[in-house]
């Protein structure tokens, strides 16, 4: 048996996506065909790394062809285009529902009483289980790649920020740029929170002043959807995103404006 197979076979080596495939994918997924060459091949070898390590599991009646499977493992993998494939490390399957599904929660209040009740979600990041998306918010986020949504980034984002065993908004980092990152993300989160809270309107989607975690992952949304704005509307945290993710595609460069640390 040739070494390379044995490599791969063992999980050492991704099997690199297919030429057609790639094209394929390429014409599907904007924020993709925009990389340069160098991202772009980073990417492919992170996406086979992804369809080797991941299990793609789609929920009846949805089916997935190689090219959605494909597109599913790229645009995961966006977010790790600088992080590596660390960023894939402590789960082990993509769930894939046709559309929204819905989630039972359940809550004990101060006085010890069960509240429970359903919601309907697009996507969900389970600590320690599975990745969860909604395929027609996936095709949806595909037809209008500039307007603010990538449901897999977003999800992809919280499993990065818990990588370090904590929730909260800030992802494993260098301590000096840990501390930077913090202090930025709580100003621009701060300044949200207070906006949506007065009932004002603002300009990007209010679910990110749900809490600390929500607002890092929806301006990672942003970062490749919609640069522009989350530049003009928080441009210490669009130049943080864009030292941890690279520069979003065709958008002039931000992370100058970002100290050190």
């Amino acid at each position: 048996m040739p070494a390379g197979l044995i490599r791969r076979l063992l999980g050492g080596v991704p099997e690199p996506l297919d030429d057609a495939t790639w094209s394929q994918l390429r014409a599907r997924v904007h924020w993709i065909d925009a990389l340069d060459d160098a991202r772009q091949q980073r990417l492919r070898s992170l996406a086979g790394r992804f369809l080797q390590r991941k299990t793609i599991t789609p929920m009846a009646p949805l089916q997935l062809d190689a090219v959605q499977r494909a597109i599913l493992a790229a645009l995961c993998c966006l977010p790790l285009l600088e992080f590596g494939e660390e960023g894939l490390h402590g789960w082990s399957q993509l769930i894939v529902y046709p559309d929204a599904f819905r989630v039972n929660r359940s809550h004990v209040d101060a006085a010890g009483v069960m509240h429970e009740w359903d919601d309907e979600l697009i996507g969900e990041a389970w600590q320690d289980g599975p990745l969860v998306l909604s395929w027609a918010d996936v095709e949806a986020d595909l037809a209008e790649p500039h307007a603010g949504f990538c449901v897999a980034v977003h999800e992809m984002a919280h499993k990065i920020d818990v990588l370090d065993g904590v929730l909260d908004g800030t992802p494993p980092l260098p301590r000096g740029w840990q501390r930077a990152w913090a202090r930025d993300f709580q100003q621009a989160y701060d300044a949200l929170a207070a906006a949506v809270d007065a009932g004002e309107e603002v300009a990007i989607d209010p679910y990110a002043a749900e809490a600390p975690d929500e607002f890092f992952a929806v301006c990672s949304e942003y970062h490749f959807s919609d640069p522009a704005l989350l530049l003009e509307l928080f441009p210490a945290v669009a130049g943080h995103l864009e030292r941890f993710y690279g520069a979003p595609p065709c958008v002039p460069s931000a992370a100058g404006d970002v100290a050190s640390g």
